[in-house]
């Protein structure tokens, strides 16, 4: 049996008796590789379901904010469009629609490494040209970059201050079981200086890959211009507590439960990607709710429009305005950050109140 084709618990279950307790991040990043590899998890069949699946509206706002900043650019050509994680292709096929009534129809780049969700997308976005990290991205002309629901299941780290200080949380074994463990590696260095002496027992989390992503895209807009929108559940500061969690079929379970079987997500910590962001030189627009985002790019007016349009789906409508804009929904979980050359213009959406 190939190596692909084996029980993925099992592997971390020999690995962890042969060399001893191994890092959250190698856990999370090779169970989510497994997962997202060969499967469709997204819609009412799969496992869960993001924005651009609840409603059109939540990418034509999209299409249209990065439509906006072109313009107010100065519609520079060539000018390229790059997803991270497009998914089905759902919110690129929204987005770029949307964009193209204002004369906005880039080039279409997908980072993606997940075999069977490309196959989704091209039947989607035919045009579009894939790509397995930013690094082969064009570097000539602007880059309108869209990361939806990416960050948050990226490899994540742990860091639990025991009465050694701080040291990173690992994933061990108890009678054959996936338990926390403390390693035994000093991490007082990689704690803000802030969180060093916190009381025993505090965890932090932070996230190696999503710094580095983030960097390289900070030095795409420096470099070539344009401007980005993250959009994920997470925080605008950095608090303490595990937001580790694993999903499968639209419920919360054990993260530990089924290697590979499950998504893995965590938090994104939107005040670290704004540092890296501001440290390479490049405009943080502003970190903002969802709910006051996708309301002052006019969503109401847009959910209004549709159902004038479409009677018979106005109570379908406004349940998915509801989900995307509520407090109680998907409104203040989720943020979405903008991003933009140090020569490109403010952003709608990101006025403070």
């Amino acid at each position: 049996m190939s190596e692909e084709n084996r029980n993925l618990g099992d592997i971390f279950r020999r690995l962890i008796d042969n060399t001893g307790p191994i890092s959250l991040a190698q856990f999370m990043g090779e169970s989510n590789a497994r997962y997202y590899a060969d499967r469709d998890p997204f819609g009412l069949a799969g496992d869960f379901i993001t924005a651009p699946e609840i409603s059109q509206m939540f990418g034509e706002l999209v299409g249209l904010w990065l439509a906006d900043m072109w313009i107010n650019a100065g519609r520079r050509q060539p000018v390229l469009y790059v997803e991270l994680g497009p998914g089905r292709g759902t919110l690129a096929k929204d987005a770029l629609r949307s964009a193209r009534q204002y004369g906005l129809e880039p080039e279409v780049h997908l980072v993606e490494t997940s075999v069977a969700l490309r196959d989704i997308q091209e039947e989607a976005i035919p045009q579009a040209i894939w790509h397995d990290d930013l690094s082969t991205i064009p570097k000539g002309g602007p880059i309108l970059l869209v990361a939806n629901e990416f960050f948050d299941a990226l490899p994540l780290r742990q860091l639990v201050r025991t009465d050694k200080g701080w040291r990173e949380r690992m994933v061990g074994l108890e009678r054959d079981k996936f338990v926390f463990v403390a390693g035994g590696q000093p991490m007082d260095t990689a704690v803000p200086a802030e969180w060093r002496d916190a009381p025993h027992g505090t965890l932090l989390e932070t996230c190696p890959a999503a710094s580095a992503i983030l960097y390289e895209i900070a030095g795409r807009l420096a470099d070539q211009g344009g401007a980005a929108l993250i959009v994920d559940y997470g925080s605008e500061e950095l608090n303490a507590g595990s937001t580790l969690q694993a999903v499968r079929a639209h419920r919360k379970v054990d993260p530990f439960a089924a290697p590979g079987k499950a998504d893995l997500t965590a938090h994104v910590d939107f005040a670290t990607l704004a540092r890296i962001a501001l440290a390479r030189e490049i405009r943080h627009l502003g970190t903002v709710t969802q709910g006051k985002w996708l309301r002052a790019l006019g969503i109401e007016t847009r959910a209004q429009a549709l159902t004038r349009r479409a009677p018979h789906y106005a109570e379908e409508i406004g349940r998915a305005l509801d989900r995307l804009v509520s407090d109680d929904q998907m409104g203040a979980l989720f943020k979405v950050m903008g991003l933009a050359a140090p020569n490109w213009p403010d952003g709608a959406g990101f006025e403070e109140d």
